[in-house]
């Protein structure tokens, strides 16, 4: 299937871009998203139309996330999880516990846009996490895992 691409998609092509995706990626994510259309002769021609308001869209769009990268930027978070006399948790963090703790300090964070790749933190300690507020954005956090009291 050849799409048209709305918007910046990792690992796949930037906004305006004509890919050939696989049936089932552009029927069932990318085109219910929003995020492209089929590659029929109407679509291309709706596209080129409308091209300056989705590269202005985009644009402001990386505006407000470098805006959030800048104020997330260097941030240090605490979070308290019961642990073991060892330094092991009983559970671990994730993404949500980390989103949660940086909302509550007043910076908006989706669990979605908490990246690790080691997987949940399972140990007391420092950790660095990144958090990709956009494709272009992504910004270091050091989470403290402290052992609650």
């Amino acid at each position: 299937m050849e799409i048209i691409l709305l918007e910046k998609v990792a690992n796949l092509g930037a906004l305006g871009d004509i890919v050939k995706v696989k049936d089932g990626f552009g029927r069932n994510f990318l085109i219910p998203q929003g995020k492209a259309k089929r590659a029929t002769e109407a679509n291309k021609a709706e596209f080129e139309a409308r091209r300056a308001d989705l590269e202005k869209q985009q644009a402001d769009i990386l505006t407000v996330a470098k805006a959030r990268g800048e104020k997330l930027a260097g941030q240090t978070i605490e979070v308290a999880q019961k642990a073991g006399e060892d330094g092991r948790l009983f559970g671990s963090v994730t993404n949500h516990d980390i989103a949660n703790a940086l909302t509550a300090k007043g910076i908006e964070v989706a669990k979605s846009e908490v990246r690790l790749p080691t997987g949940p933190l399972k140990t007391i300690g420092q950790f660095p996490v990144s958090v990709a507020l956009h494709h272009d954005v992504v910004v270091d956090v050091t989470v403290n895992v402290i052992a609650e009291a």
